[in-house]
């Protein structure tokens, strides 16, 4: 005789197995479903440093300074442009000042509004 137990669930918990179990039994959906949990439950935490999502402000503060290392990299070839630029020429100043203007607001629009925002508050000063 083999060792079998009864599990009581309720009617609305037994509707969405069957609802979603596919082709599987009711036995073969709840072994799948416990083994994934403990097998998740080892390989990340929720809150611990191994997770593999991340979370929103996490993802805004690495866009904003993603923008700035851009902004940085565009500074320097600009600078570098208008010292060496190709030829002996200079190159014109109100282009640089507008894409530094450009980038500056770039930034400030998508600052707005989001004052809860962990990853702090990056801004851009340019006097042209």
């Amino acid at each position: 005789m083999s060792d079998n137990k009864i599990l009581v669930i309720p009617s609305d918990l037994a509707e969405k197995l069957d609802a979603n179990r596919g082709d599987l039994s009711r036995i073969e959906l709840i072994e799948a479903l416990i083994d994934n949990l403990l097998a998740d439950k080892t390989d990340t935490k929720v809150n611990g440093k191994n997770s593999e999502f991340v979370s929103k402000t996490e993802l805004l503060s690495f866009e904003q300074d993603m923008k700035l290392l851009l902004k940085s990299f565009l500074d320097f070839f600009m600078a570098y442009g208008m010292e060496y630029g190709e030829n002996g020429q200079l190159l014109e100043l109100d282009k640089f000042t507008d894409k530094l203007q450009g980038l500056q607001k770039d930034l400030n629009v998508e600052n707005m509004g989001k004052s809860n925002n962990n990853g702090g508050k990056a801004t851009i000063k340019w006097k042209p």
